[in-house]
């Protein structure tokens, strides 16, 4: 199974607006970063999950549109300050590839529980618009790959 840990694209300041949508950027960046996993990464997850803030749906919503209209809703517990401990306890009883999107240091975290078995520990550093895509194996979870928007196209 695998399961691909999505930071959300780079959003409006508060101050922009308080919703905090996407920016261009951000919008731009996560198009990108979804067109390439999408010639690339076979087979697809069954679904994609996001946390209930409004860059995270349209960050999924952007994932989902490229890969053909994959299932695409929000779930409880992906917030900045959740618990990782839940997704983690989800993971472990799931069978189907899935796409969760959400937020630092919530991401940083269930990574940090998943790879090394502690949430404090950056066991891989994420970006706006990335993808860390990690494998659950026999011994355990495993890093597969990731990308980012730099790694596109640049800084």
């Amino acid at each position: 199974m695998r399961v691909y840990l999505v930071q959300h694209g780079l959003a409006k300041e508060t101050r922009e607006d308080a919703t905090r949508p996407l920016s261009a950027q951000g919008y731009e960046d996560v198009t990108c970063t979804a067109k390439f996993l999408s010639l690339f990464e076979k087979p697809t997850p069954v679904r994609i999950l996001h946390s209930d803030k409004l860059r995270a749906e349209q960050t999924a919503s952007i994932f989902s549109k490229a890969w053909g209209g994959l299932n695409c809703e929000q779930a409880l517990e992906l917030g900045p300050n959740d618990d990782p401990s839940t997704w983690s306890a989800h993971l472990a009883s799931m069978n189907n590839d899935v796409m969760l999107v959400g937020h630092l240091p919530y991401m940083q975290r269930l990574a940090g529980l998943l790879v090394c078995g502690d949430p404090q520990r950056e066991a891989i550093h994420f970006r706006n618009g990335g993808v860390v895509c990690l494998e659950r194996r026999e011994s355990g979870w495993s890093i597969l790959w990731q990308t980012n928007p730099s790694l596109l196209y640049g800084e």
